[in-house]
């Protein structure tokens, strides 16, 4: 058992507030929100939780020290007193990876394998051996070097928690599952929305909107680093995922109905909203946005095409004013569409009530809401 710990996870740029709902609904405390990050106090079974629950949040860190370092050897020093061996074992793997910005010490690969030979020489010392042969499980280092201040983490998560594993093949230019959840937290789905999205794609937000609305965990179909952690007793994990499906709400209302003119897309909708077990609350059709009738009381979330080249971004405009004949803008009808183009509102016809800057991917967007 670790106790009580200090928390960090990052999350997209724009769902801050979003993601401090979240960790407050699974407990988390003393929330300390940054850019791109929040971080927070819990023990085991919230950090079990957070891997479980939070759908916005891109991965689970323990927070393990911070320190100022401007040289080498204050690098060397603040990582080997840090009491790593309270989380690896003596055959665990432990490899390290971060980032530098602004920073004196800006040599990535330098600070890797200074981290390295600090957290080798402190187990060294601890368990009395000269040699890791790191059998067994992985407990990933990560470091952030930011104007010379050094923070120190363990990643819990392994693979990044918007890998949720419904999605093993998407579309070309799919949205990541984790901005997707936010989107969905942000246009207020209940458990008896109705939910349209008429460029479904690979169908990420209307299947992150069912899991919401029937109160599913989002990473209950998939593992994480620490569950092979000797440090951390495996029925936690046995609780909380337990706990977790026991919060599922199978009598919701909600209905998701999905078009997109490629009958691919099509498939593969129904082919991964089945892998997330809501294929019952999706009906997906072949249709083009023109045919589009949005129903009564529905909320439409999408993520329109949008050009990079001059043809690509006319065809993308034509579709916006296409849609600002088709979708609602208010009352019974709302709409929430994710776009990078600066103009978007011009051609759709209307101005959004509010919007809210996000990043897809690397692309500034803007999520236009209208309701």
């Amino acid at each position: 058992m670790l106790g009580t710990m200090r928390l960090c996870c990052p999350c997209h740029f724009g769902l801050e507030s979003v993601l401090k709902f979240e960790i407050t609904k699974i407990g988390g405390s003393d929330l300390r929100v940054s850019d791109g990050k929040i971080s927070f106090t819990g023990d085991d079974n919230v950090l079990a939780r957070a891997n479980l629950c939070l759908s916005t949040a891109e991965r689970v860190l323990i927070e393990l020290s911070e320190f100022r370092a401007s040289t080498f050897e204050e690098l060397f020093q603040g990582v080997k007193a840090v009491e790593l061996e309270k989380f690896i074992g003596k055959d665990d793997a432990f490899p390290v990876k971060g980032y530098s910005l602004n920073s004196a010490l800006h040599s990535v690969p330098d600070c890797q394998a200074i981290i390295k030979k600090a957290a080798v020489e402190r187990l060294k010392e601890k368990y009395g051996i000269s040699w890791f042969d790191e059998s067994g499980p992985t407990v990933q280092i990560k470091f952030s070097i930011l104007k010379d201040v050094v923070t120190l983490y363990l990643d819990t998560s392994g693979v990044g928690l918007h890998k949720r594993g419904y999605r093993r093949n998407s579309n070309a230019a799919p949205i990541k599952e984790t901005l997707a959840a936010g989107i969905i937290d942000l246009a207020r789905v209940r458990p008896d929305s109705i939910v349209c999205d008429p460029f479904c794609g690979s169908g990420t937000l209307l299947i992150e909107a069912a899991m919401k609305a029937l109160k599913i965990p989002v990473g209950i179909n998939r593992r994480f680093a620490a569950e092979k952690w000797p440090c951390i007793d495996s029925k936690i994990w046995q609780e909380e995922r337990a706990r977790a499906i026991d919060g599922v709400d199978r009598s919701a209302k909600f209905q998701a109905i999905g078009f997109d003119i490629d009958d691919a897309a099509v498939a593969l909708t129904l082919d991964n909203s089945h892998k997330a077990g809501i294929k019952s609350r999706i009906r997906v059709d072949q249709a083009d946005i023109t045919s589009f009738r949005q129903p009564e009381n529905s909320i439409v979330i999408c993520n329109p095409p949008y050009g990079e080249r001059l043809l690509e971004l006319r065809e993308a405009e034509s579709i916006y004013r296409q849609m600002g004949r088709v979708l609602g803008k208010g009352g019974d009808r709302q709409s929430y569409i994710i776009s990078p183009h600066e103009q978007f509102e011009q051609f759709f016809g209307a101005d959004a009530r509010k919007r809210r800057k996000l990043y897809n991917g690397m692309i500034k967007c803007q999520l236009f809401m209208y309701f």
